[in-house]
């Protein structure tokens, strides 16, 4: 047997240029206890948490893969929940050391996931995805509690209802133009608004108005009521209205339309935020303009009411006529004041609204060109003038990126610089700090390349037009009218003495460096130029050119599906390279001018020799276009990039894939591999750049095409889609069965076995297993514990769920030895009891032999939870008294508003059971 080739592993560094992508909102969250200067924006898939004073990033929560869909700050600022296309959900806890690593991650729904709202205590988190349904989770136990199906299509908001009732409900809207109210008790929706003509895209909730922005310029308003205090006439009305016909009567409240916002913006309405203390109210539409609604206090709104009536009475009075019957109802108008609109200078995606000290109002803007934006305005009640706008532009976040998609990427010739070119400019970046240096304002770039020595770099434009561009001034230098179509492609030559380019015209242009003299006097210094020398004319497009190193081929890929080989020095026809299907659109030479390869839009990597122009080997490389192929230097080892965005390297030698690199979301265009072979980066539609590196670490093929067979593997469930309960079909998960549940019911399963052969030799004193002896324990009690707390809370009841029901009885026959031994882990016991109950009892009650047990598990249970509640009053109220000493002895009432906010609670609770009982009396 032969020795097997190794090769070392290039591995992903970091991706940059991207500042926000425009599929998910933006956030303001709270780092160091500083609110208003730090903002949790999405890229790609990742979450940046930009510090927008110093205009650099401050944290980054990574994932793999999965773009980010949305995400949400809890209320208390200390965590961020992020859900993913894949329908994922992972929340961070920004305030640790650790806050790159998830506290949990859940599996809510098949698709990617379109809204994630806290409620006020940030103890549950609703999440809608475009599955059309609803998963409501509670954080703290870090698992789903509810699954609502109801909606037609996609969910597009969803909100916690506390504001007006105690009970647990959730609003939400969805794309069949319906607005749903859940009952989180039940799982069922009690009420449903069907006056919208159009889909329903965002909701907003100010005290007890409920504002529903749709596909037209007008936003509906509705104002929610109590049911009980909705019938305050007389009691005898209370009791009728409690008839059995009544529809309303199921509905804990009543939702009235109290009128309509008419929008100035054009479009359906995309977003409705307002700021934590709902005194404001900001939307906006598919344009560049956000309005904002300034909400009175109660106080204002009676101003405003007298204001109106007097304004009125007195136009009755000018115009002679009998003074009409004036409405004394207080209107919308007066609740709701218009404040000054605000002007961004592109698409809007997305806002964040936090209203500060004196009343100022900052407005964060993701907009469509990857760029953020702060607007500060004054939120009053007072009317200014048109003359005197308070709107002002604090910050705005754009250096840090392109404006539009990166076409183009090269390295300099010393490796230490990367050049992007995108449709508004050419930057220059840092390539350790991933900083951008310089930039320069162009035209569409559509190719690049760094001049020997790294001073100056040439730009081909989608006008045809070559601009020579100075690094240090970041400055052009020059523009020369190279052709009168797209410039494809520039090659320099190998001599380092010129370059050549090639353009859709069909010519093909050889030009040579000179330096001329510029300026005057003593500020003349030499400036790089071109100098045309030749042309070579073709009959078709050229799409890219390269020269051979040893300077005696140019090798030209056309429109045609060829590839023409030239003599550099004659333009001498030599070889035509026949067999792709489509346009070739990239190629490159090896080092020792043996290889050249080539890329088309058939999909497929062609490898030729170029000495005879025989094809060695034809590789189907990308589900799409290869867009760009090079060559590693001093090797014959390249990397491809293709339009369905991932990134792979070959040996040219042995035809192999090496390895496939974690690459875009969406397309990639362009790569470039650094002259010291070291480093490679590729640019994409997902507005990243990403920057790979070689590692040390040696990889060979057959364990990386085992690995990535084990992948695909992993990634098909074995227990197949279906999530139904054979017996139970109406039964709704509130998670999704994963790769990790299945896992888990594996581990379980596996458990038990090995428990039992232990059991069976326990006399004869055996070895213990290496799983038991992996996980520290010496018996099989602690065994089936340790391999319960192993498993992700998020994926128990999934993992319960698989385990067939012979060994669902064995788990529960070992249940009562497992809450004797083990008291410590009471609540998780309980919960894998109460579960295997809830889905299976119908075979344990038809079983008279589980009978017995049944009683023993209750009376133990309730036994052990009556002492854990015992417990916790216990300290609870130890703790109650040590307050009450402190607040004596020091004077200071602790925890002021949260005790001032639960009698709140509890007098409101009191009034409500008193109108209970009245209407009983009755």
């Amino acid at each position: 047997m032969g020795l097997t080739k190794q090769y070392l592993a290039y591995r992903a560094i970091d991706s940059f240029n991207i500042i926000t992508s425009g599929r998910a909102n933006v956030n303001f969250a709270v780092v160091d206890k500083t609110e208003g200067r730090y903002v949790a924006a999405p890229a790609a898939e990742n979450v940046i948490v930009w510090d927008l004073r110093m205009g650099d990033r401050k944290l980054t929560l990574r994932r793999e893969k999965f773009e980010v869909t949305c995400l949400r700050v809890s209320p208390d600022h200390l965590h961020i929940a992020v859900g993913y296309a894949d329908g994922m959900v992972q929340i961070y806890d920004l305030s640790s050391d650790r806050y790159y690593e998830p506290i949990c991650t859940l599996a809510l729904h098949k698709n990617a996931v379109s809204i994630l709202r806290y409620d006020l205590q940030g103890m549950r988190l609703v999440s809608g995805g475009l599955d059309t349904e609803l998963v409501v989770v509670d954080v703290v136990e870090q698992a789903g509690r509810a699954r609502l199906s109801g909606h037609n299509a996609a969910i597009t908001d969803a909100h916690f209802l506390q504001r007006v009732v105690d009970d647990s409900i959730v609003v939400s809207c969805s794309k069949d133009t319906q607005i749903k109210f859940w009952n989180l008790e039940t799982h069922f929706c009690f009420k449903t608004i069907v006056d919208n003509r159009t889909e329903v895209w965002a909701l907003a909730f100010i005290g007890d108005l409920m504002v529903a922005g749709a596909g037209e310029s007008g936003m509906n308003v509705y104002r929610l009521r109590k049911h009980e205090g909705a019938i305050t006439e007389t009691l005898e009305s209370a009791v009728e209205g409690l008839s059995i016909d009544d529809e309303d009567t199921i509905s804990p409240i009543s939702v009235s339309n109290c009128g309509t916002i008419q929008r100035a913006g054009k479009g359906r309405t995309v977003n409705l935020v307002t700021d934590p203390s709902e005194r404001v109210l900001s939307c906006h539409g598919t344009n560049d303009l956000i309005e904002n609604f300034y909400i009175c206090t109660p106080e204002e709104v009676k101003k405003r009411l007298a204001k109106r009536l007097k304004k009125e009475k007195k136009a009755a009075e000018d115009d002679g006529s009998e003074e009409a019957k004036l409405s004394t109802e207080q209107s919308l108008s007066d609740e709701i004041k218009r404040l000054e609109s605000i002007r961004a200078k592109q698409k809007i995606k997305s806002i964040d609204v936090v209203l500060g000290l004196n009343q100022e109002l900052r407005v964060l803007v993701s907009l469509a060109n990857n760029s953020l934006a702060l607007y500060s305005l004054e939120a009053s009640i007072k009317t200014r003038k048109a003359a005197d706008p308070s709107v002002k532009l604090l910050r705005s976040l754009t250096r840090l990126g392109h404006q539009s998609e990166v076409r183009s990427v090269c390295f300099s010739n010393d490796s230490l610089a990367v050049g992007s070119g995108a449709g508004e400019s050419f930057k220059f970046w840092d390539r350790d700090a991933m900083q951008c240096l310089r930039t320069v304002p162009t035209d569409y770039i559509l190719c690049s390349k760094f001049v020997p020595g790294d001073h100056y770099a040439l730009l081909g434009m989608k006008s045809g037009k070559l601009l020579i561009v100075d690094v240090a001034a970041a400055d052009i230098v020059e523009e020369i009218p190279a052709h009168e179509s797209e410039l494809w492609s520039i090659a320099i030559l190998p001599d380092q003495k010129g370059c050549v380019t090639g353009s859709g015209d069909t010519t093909l242009k050889i030009w040579t460096f000179e330096l001329i003299d510029a300026g005057e006097g003593e500020a003349q210094t030499k400036v790089l130029s071109l100098l045309h020398k030749n042309t070579l004319k073709l009959e078709e497009t050229v799409l890219c050119v390269g020269v051979s190193p040893d300077m005696k081929y140019l090798a030209v890929g056309l429109l045609d599906a060829t590839v023409k080989i030239f003599f550099l020095d004659t333009f001498k026809f030599y070889l035509s390279l026949y067999g792709h299907k489509l346009p070739v659109l990239c190629l490159d030479i090896s080092y020792d001018s043996n290889l050249i390869v080539t890329g088309s839009a058939d999909r497929n990597v062609k490898v030729w020799g170029l000495n005879f122009g025989d094809c060695h080997r034809s590789i189907f490389a990308h589900d799409d276009s290869v867009m760009s192929v090079q060559f590693i230097p001093k090797t014959h080892m390249f990397f491809t990039c293709g339009k369905d965005g991932k990134v792979k390297q070959w040996d040219g030698d042995n035809f192999e894939k090496i390895l496939t690199l974690p690459g875009h979301i969406g397309e990639a265009y362009c790569l470039s591999v650094s002259p010291n072979g070291r480093y490679l980066v590729t640019c994409g539609s997902d507005r990243t750049l990403r920057m790979y590196e070689r590692t040390d670490e040696t990889i060979v093929l057959k364990d990386v095409q085992e690995e990535e067979r084990e992948q695909l593997e992993n990634e098909q469930l074995a227990t197949g889609e279906d999530n139904t309960v054979p017996l139970l079909p109406g039964l709704k998960m509130p998670s999704r069965k994963t790769v990790g549940s299945e896992q888990s019911a594996e581990s379980i399963l596996e458990c038990l076995e090995i428990s039992k052969q232990f059991e069976l030799e326990a006399e004869e004193k055996p070895e213990l297993h290496p799983l038991m002896q992996a996980l520290q324990v010496k018996n099989p009690v602690d065994f089936l514990v340790s391999t319960f707390m192993r498993i992700r809370a998020s994926d128990l009841e999934e993992a319960l769920l698989l385990l067939p029901f012979s060994t669902v009885c064995e788990v529960l026959e070992r249940l009562p030895t497992l809450l004797t031994q083990r008291p410590d882990q009471l609540e998780l016991l309980c919960r894998v009891t109460i579960f295997l109950f809830k889905v299976h009892m119908k075979p344990i009650s038809a079983a008279k032999n589980m009978k017995p047990l049944l009683v023993k598990l209750l009376s133990m249970l309730k036994r052990d939870v009556g002492q854990l509640r015992d417990v916790l009053g216990w300290n609870l109220h130890g703790l109650a008294l040590l307050q009450t000493e402190v607040e004596q002895r020091e004077g200071v009432q602790l925890f002021r508003e949260a005790t001032q906010a639960r009698k709140k609670r509890d007098k409101k609770r009191r009034e409500a059971s008193k109108r209970r009982l009245q209407i009983q009396m009755v």
